[in-house]
């Protein structure tokens, strides 16, 4: 398990990507196996907006300054599987260890 530094839901490593800094840039690691320390994200366009909002990247990366993520947002506008809007990755009716989510009376 994993947290995403967007949206901060805790997911399955095969559902988010790692990112990693590289010369002053975010880049996504799809091999996993870049040196350095990675930070985890969904795949999400939303995610990506919220970290980059909060400055996640520098701080989970621990980088000095500011860190250009354009690769990951061409990766991210690529890769985005199409949702229902108002829902999240992570919001798919199923709780983490794979129960569905039972509805309130």
């Amino acid at each position: 398990m994993r947290t995403c530094v967007g949206c901060k839901r805790r997911a399955l490593i095969g559902e988010l990507l790692r990112v990693v800094a590289v010369a002053g840039r975010v880049v996504v690691d799809e091999r996993r196996r870049l040196p350095g320390r990675g930070a985890w994200l969904h795949s999400d366009p939303d995610c990506l907006a919220k970290a980059e909002r909060r400055r996640a990247f520098p701080r989970a990366l621990r980088a000095l300054g500011a860190l250009d993520a354009r690769e990951v947002r061409e990766h991210v506008g690529r890769t985005t599987p199409h949702h229902e809007p108002g829902t999240s990755p992570g919001s798919r009716g199923f709780k983490e260890a794979g129960r569905p989510v039972m509805s309130q009376p």
